[in-house]
């Protein structure tokens, strides 16, 4: 009997024989070589500097924060052309963030000036808040004392706010019985409570027209006050 033997392949040359026609070779196949990145050295600089600009802004702060400057601020309301006073102002002790704060030094020139807009309680004063002359106490106005009865004044009126003044005759004299508006919007220069809490003293200034008409029906308790919140 004749055994053909069949020929062995050899391992070797099926591992390393080329898969395709476009293969590339191991040294071939190897990615480019990258070149290195272009260094700035000037947007480097720059970064440090934008650091450094930025810690000593913060240092600065921190110091000026403890910079301390006296100012004056406002204790009580003061409405728009009433007249500064001793008694609204008190010293504070604030940062000087540079803010043109009026200084506690100058409060003597303060008290000889004018509210440009009503200030509330708290306000820290500048010298944008103040005029030199009053349209409220100027020529043409004058001051009215008023002896007001309960009833006749809204509770809690204080100095800066505004009123109408109306006179509310009395329904048993021969007086019209209408009740009338002298003036649209009063200030209200002081108040001085009764000691019941209702009722009292109240200074209001109005056009000196009508001043006198004012006093009269005032002297006979039928002046009446109505407060105007939003007019402040």
């Amino acid at each position: 009997m004749r055994i053909t033997e069949k020929p062995v392949r050899d391992s070797r040359n099926t591992a390393t024989a080329p898969q395709g026609a476009g293969a590339l070779s191991g040294p071939a196949s190897r990615k480019l070589p990258v070149p290195p990145r272009e260094r700035k050295p000037a947007l480097a600089a720059l970064a440090v500097l934008l650091i450094l600009g930025g810690a000593l802004a913060t240092t600065l702060l921190v110091l000026r924060s403890g910079d301390r400057v006296s100012a004056i601020r406002i204790t009580e309301q003061v409405g728009a052309g009433q007249r500064f006073t001793p008694e609204v102002m008190e010293e504070v002790q604030i940062a000087d963030t540079g803010i043109d704060y009026v200084r506690w030094a100058d409060r003597e020139a303060v008290a000889r000036t004018f509210a440009r807009v009503t200030l509330l309680p708290g306000t820290l004063l500048t010298p944008e808040m103040t005029v030199t002359a009053s349209r409220e106490l100027g020529p043409g106005k004058a001051r009215v004392g008023l002896s007001l009865k309960p009833g006749q004044m809204p509770a809690g009126l204080k100095a800066g706010d505004r009123v109408q003044v109306i006179h509310v005759p009395n329904r048993n004299s021969s007086a019209d019985g209408d009740d009338r508006l002298l003036a649209q919007s009063a200030l209200v220069d002081s108040v001085s409570r009764g000691g019941s809490g209702t009722g009292g003293q109240v200074t209001v200034i109005v056009d000196s027209s009508i001043s006198p008409e004012v006093a009269a029906f005032s002297s006979l308790g039928e002046i009446a006050l109505a407060e105007l919140p939003g007019a402040n």
